[in-house]
């Protein structure tokens, strides 16, 4: 009967853990369907707005405002990297910390940066030899626009006074809610991404094309890092309502699993006392 307690503990704490990692996954649906249409509705803004440069660079020649310049020379890189606050969303963080190793293991730590979004990046590379610049805790799925203009801040900053030459990001971009992938592309120096034709970007500048960029350059460079933000956060909801439903459908299995050993420990438990009454009837009987 001990054997029997115990599997009917077993299946009482499985069922509770079934219950947790179901609500969880109904909070990070949720959550998801949020992220997801938000996310959605910035990219056309996002795509414009990149394309809206690329014309105006192009059009207007000779570009040398310091966010165009690029170094003969590089020193110092640096990386800004967007992990999760929490866990529990499968092999999410795992596979960006996995690929922030493969992009590092190239560069020398003395000549690379970090900056980190989110605990869980900041926790694992504080016990490494790479030196941290800037982390952003506590974001949680919240894309406020004081905190994108912290983060672009800080970020420009560095690549301004020349304290890195380079500036790369590594986050995951959404594609559905079971899928995204990993994207490493370069943020500063801006260079341009592909050509465009000529009829789309005869522009007359009205009063300069440096006042210009002086205004839209800021405002760009705000835009990718809250693209990066929003495409990160419904990545992870994404990860996190998938491992949730994946557990409990692991529970669902296990305690019927476990149910099935309950009957038949039943069963055998019953079918030998019928047979020590049947042995003792007998016994009287002789």
């Amino acid at each position: 009967m001990q054997a029997l307690r115990d599997i009917r503990r077993r299946i009482r704490s499985v069922h509770n853990t079934q219950q947790i990692t179901k609500a969880m996954q109904m909070v990070a649906a949720a959550k998801l369907k949020k992220a997801e249409a938000k996310t959605i509705s910035a990219r056309p803004y996002a795509q414009k707005l990149e394309r809206m440069l690329e014309n105006l660079s192009l059009s207007a020649g000779l570009v040398t405002h310091p966010l165009f310049e690029r170094r003969e020379k590089i020193g110092k890189k640096a990386l800004l990297l967007v992990t999760s606050e929490r866990g529990l969303c499968g092999s999410y963080n795992a596979n960006i910390l996995r690929e922030t190793e493969k992009f590092l293991r190239e560069f020398d730590p003395e000549k690379t940066v970090l900056v980190i979004v989110g605990k869980k990046g900041y926790r694992y590379f504080l016990k490494k030899e790479w030196n941290i610049r800037h982390k952003y805790l506590d974001l949680d799925d919240r894309v406020d626009l004081s905190q994108v203009k912290t983060i672009t801040g800080d970020v420009t900053q560095l690549f301004l006074e020349k304290e890195v030459d380079e500036v790369f990001l590594l986050y995951t971009q959404f594609v559905n809610p079971i899928s995204h992938k990993m994207v490493l592309e370069k943020f500063l120096n801006i260079e341009s991404k592909g050509k465009v034709e000529k009829e789309e970007i005869d522009y007359i500048f009205e009063p300069s094309s440096e006042k210009i960029f002086d205004a839209l350059l800021p405002r760009y460079c705000m835009n990718v890092i809250q693209k990066v933000l929003l495409e990160s956060f419904a990545s992870e909801h994404g990860s996190r309502m998938t491992a949730m439903r994946a557990a409990t459908e692991n529970a669902e299995e296990m305690i019927e699993n476990l149910t099935l050993i309950r009957n038949k420990i039943r069963q055998a438990s019953i079918t030998r006392e019928m047979l020590e009454i049947a042995s003792g009837a007998e016994a009287l009987k002789g």
